[in-house]
């Protein structure tokens, strides 16, 4: 039995936008939680080690100790956590005053949890919206081109991927095939899933159905995610969601937005108005943010005198100060 303390083992990418979220603004030390990388350009989240550990091939995937197997000297029992919301709440409450983990890190740790009734129930509106599949991460970034030209410019950089990845299942699934592997029928179902949404992909970045996709891109940017904003900034209270502390709705919303502006030709260095707009201007159809927010006095943001602006451009600089952000979006 070895006599480490048992750690959580987050799987993630760089790429990927939910992995962003959550680790470094709870302060975890760096030798706290082992952080492995899966390749998802390559497919790795589809290999059949990973699939014991996410059988929907979910990254981030956090693997963690459960209570009663932290000591060095009792034998680890592990839960593996791959729904983000889930993964994110887990991170907030292991660290935390009644947590009971092997904490190195002497930076604060103030609960991300709502404080009330009404803020958890705004809390969870905000994240249901942007974790809605219809305006995923992944789902944005293939529907990112409203033309021909910037189709057949999104491709350049998508096609390659998609090429690897279908490769990497075509050869899982020859494996089971020739029985160098034995998986289980629905693990051969899901990878013969995955396949066949690779193909439809591959299939319109080789001119078919250009108009279906079109026309499904038009729709998404013009309509769904005005929506999306529009709900989220009803919610929103500014200039982080539920006021003036940072709760788990945020840690939400950032890796989201920062996705969002970095597909409108954005960048996390942006000034929150500049990001804002670049929004604003992707989505196109005259569509803007009410400016509706109006700090007190001084913005502590921006070191200007406050003018009204919108919520999320407050939202945005408020989050960019902070050392999270930096950690996770500067680099």
């Amino acid at each position: 039995m070895s006599s480490a303390i048992p750690k959580a083992v987050l799987y993630y990418n760089p790429q990927s936008v939910w992995s962003s979220a959550g680790k470094n603004e709870k302060g975890y030390g760096e030798d706290e939680v082992d952080l492995r990388v899966v390749d998802i350009n390559k497919g790795e989240e589809f290999s059949p080690t990973f699939l014991r550990l996410s059988p929907k091939a979910m990254v981030p995937t956090l693997v963690a100790p459960l209570r009663g197997s932290l000591a060095s000297d009792v034998a680890s029992r592990f839960k593996a956590i791959s729904d983000t919301k889930a993964l994110i709440e887990f991170l907030d409450k292991s660290r935390s005053a009644s947590s009971h983990t092997h904490t190195t890190s002497s930076a604060p740790a103030p609960s991300l949890s709502p404080a009330t009734v009404a803020f958890a129930t705004a809390s969870s509106k905000i994240i249901d919206y942007i974790q809605a599949d219809e305006v995923s991460p992944d789902h944005l970034q293939y529907l990112n081109a409203r033309d021909q030209a910037s189709l057949q410019e999104l491709g350049k950089s998508l096609v390659p991927i998609l090429e690897s990845r279908r490769a990497a299942i075509v050869e899982y699934l020859t494996e089971c095939e020739h029985e160098t592997i034995r998986m289980s029928e629905k693990t051969k179902a899901f990878w013969r899933e995955k396949q066949a949404e690779v193909d439809t992909a591959l299939s319109v970045f080789s001119g078919n159905d250009i108009d279906g996709y079109l026309s499904r891109s038009r729709n998404t940017w013009e309509i769904t995610i005005p929506g999306v904003l529009t709900r989220v900034n009803e919610e929103f209270i500014g200039p982080y969601a539920l006021g003036d502390q940072v709760s788990i709705a945020d840690i939400h919303l950032s890796a989201w937005l920062s996705h969002l502006v970095r597909l409108a030709g954005g960048s996390p260095s942006d000034n929150g108005d500049v990001a804002i707009k670049r929004v604003e201007k992707h989505i196109g159809n005259g569509f803007v943010f009410p400016e509706d927010f109006l700090p007190s006095a001084f913005s502590p943001f921006t070191e200007e005198k406050a003018v009204a602006r919108s919520k999320l451009a407050a939202f945005w600089d408020a989050m960019k100060s902070r050392s999270s952000w930096k950690k996770v979006y500067a680099s």
